[in-house]
């Protein structure tokens, strides 16, 4: 995970994390969930976005930090394909993930309670979803 100030735009970051994967890698220890990759029970989800039939790029939120993942789906799940997820809040303190994952890229968190946030993530080089300054409070 790499924390960045936001000074490009998110497609620049994107597009640098995709370009910097080479190496087929997962997490070390692979959450059976969504929520389980944020970090248990605390977490629920707040929004989501499909990517084709490929992936989902879910927000979750535990009452302080916003985590996002994109996760993988169906017939791709186990496939190694490039994915990233990042958030982003309203200050300028954001987080993003991406490489050559078989199952899911993040957990990318900020902290940010009161702050809109801006979330999204990718698959491969032709889907991504950016979300606009969104959930705030």
């Amino acid at each position: 995970m790499r924390k960045f100030k936001q000074k490009a735009t998110l497609t620049l970051t994107t597009a640098a994390l995709l370009a910097g994967s080479v190496a087929m890698s997962s997490p070390a220890n692979a959450a059976s969930s969504p929520i389980a990759a944020c970090g248990g029970g605390s977490y629920h989800q707040v929004d989501s976005h499909a990517l084709s039939d490929k992936a989902i790029v879910y927000l979750m939120y535990n009452g302080s930090t916003d985590c996002v993942v994109t996760w993988k789906q169906g017939k791709y799940y186990g496939n190694g394909e490039t994915v990233n997820a990042y958030v982003w809040a309203k200050n300028g303190d954001g987080f993003a993930d991406g490489g050559y994952y078989k199952y899911y890229a993040g957990p990318s968190k900020v902290t940010a309670p009161g702050q809109c946030v801006r979330w999204g993530g990718g698959y491969s080089t032709n889907l991504e979803y950016d979300s606009p300054w969104e959930h705030c409070g």
